[in-house]
């Protein structure tokens, strides 16, 4: 996996898993950002530095925009970040691209990603976490003559839950840990083999108020075998303009707040994923997509909770590679591969510039 993530930071919402990661922020009870938010002020593991206390005409419409979001099934307030990333539609698309030889043609990649949170407090030292991610990638091309032995155009689509605990310890310090079970397809039929199982465990220590970081790793079951990635969070508020948050090797954002309506910065997105294949022709291959996408950001407070994001950069080390099932590697620890003798039946097309928008529902903390 060349990464995954849910997570989100001060405007991310993700896969992955997904988790990208968002900043956070300040008191009354929260969400903690990457994986997940806490509720309480006693998450000091899980959140930034506090603010002061809401007033109780603010208190009345954070919890009205709760019970709006879920539908009257949680009324929790929320806490840790300035924003929290409830719900983000994303599009993206990549310039075309030439496909490497023998094949003389362009492929156009385009993205569509929704992604939800939903948090659940047991306690004051207990949260149930759960992230809801689809991410459907779609490959066209102009070829005149496509070979018929394996795939140029394609479809592959992810669902992808992280559910679990996120539990405080003390003061400074806490854990998480989330079942990230995956279904990844062609939605060209369906067997067990479309479904993977993977699992993220973190544990969370707050150096000072401008520094949370979280240790731990990410596996999971992919098609060609294990994948075990080591993580390490960080969400360091260098100054009020200032910020850097992400989970690596998945996912970082450095941030600058231009004003009250405006952030730019810097966004890196790394993530492997593996879609089992039920088109007849090829019932039983399986697809490997790796990228690494390093893009440039702004983006835009346009009415009340509502917040457009747009990104441009460039898509490193994209593949789509294409294998029979028995194709398999002994291990893999993130981008490092152990006993991988195998060979793609495919012609990948070159690395682009991409572009994606973002409309996002975030909820005030503050």
């Amino acid at each position: 996996m060349k990464n995954i993530s849910p997570g989100k930071s001060k405007n991310h919402n993700h896969i992955i898993a997904r988790n990208d990661l968002q900043k956070t922020a300040k008191h009354n009870e929260s969400i903690s950002s990457t994986i997940v938010k806490t509720f309480d002020e006693a998450w000091d593991c899980f959140t930034p530095p506090y603010i002061q206390t809401l007033t109780l005409a603010m208190t009345r419409t954070f919890l009205m925009c709760l019970l709006i979001v879920f539908y009257l099934l949680f009324t929790t307030k929320l806490s840790g970040q300035s924003r929290i990333d409830i719900l983000t539609v994303s599009g993206a698309v990549g310039m075309p691209s030439a496909y490497q030889q023998p094949l003389y043609g362009k492929a156009t990649e385009s993205n569509l990603l929704i992604n939800l949170k939903i948090p659940i407090k047991f306690n004051e030292k207990t949260i149930w976490y759960n992230d809801f991610t689809y991410s459907g990638f779609n490959v066209t091309n102009d070829l005149e003559v496509r070979p018929t032995e394996y795939l140029t155009a394609m479809r592959m689509h992810g669902i992808i839950l992280q559910t679990g605990i996120v539990q405080k310890l003390n003061d400074r310090n806490g854990f998480q840990l989330l079942a990230v079970p995956r279904y990844m397809s062609d939605f060209k039929g369906s067997d067990s083999k479309n479904w993977q199982l993977g699992g993220i465990g973190l544990y969370e220590h707050r150096y000072h108020n401008r520094l949370l970081m979280r240790y731990g790793a990410l596996y999971n079951q992919e098609l060609f075998g294990p994948l075990l990635v080591p993580l390490v969070y960080l969400d360091w508020q260098i100054n009020d303009k200032w910020s850097i948050v992400g989970l690596m090797p998945i996912n970082l954002k450095v941030n600058y707040k231009v004003n009250e309506y405006l952030t730019a910065g810097f966004s890196h997105f790394g993530f492997i994923t593996t879609y089992k294949l039920g088109q007849a022709e090829f019932k039983g291959d399986y697809v490997e997509r790796n990228s690494i996408d390093e893009t440039l950001f702004a983006r835009w407070n346009t009415r009340g909770n509502f917040f457009i994001e747009v990104r441009f950069g460039y898509s490193l080390s994209r593949v789509y590679e294409q294998y029979d099932e028995s194709e398999k590697m002994d291990f893999r620890l993130s981008v490092v591969r152990f006993g991988d003798d195998r060979t793609p039946k495919n012609v990948n097309f070159d690395n682009g510039f991409i572009t994606s928008l973002r409309l996002v529902y975030s909820i005030p903390i503050q």
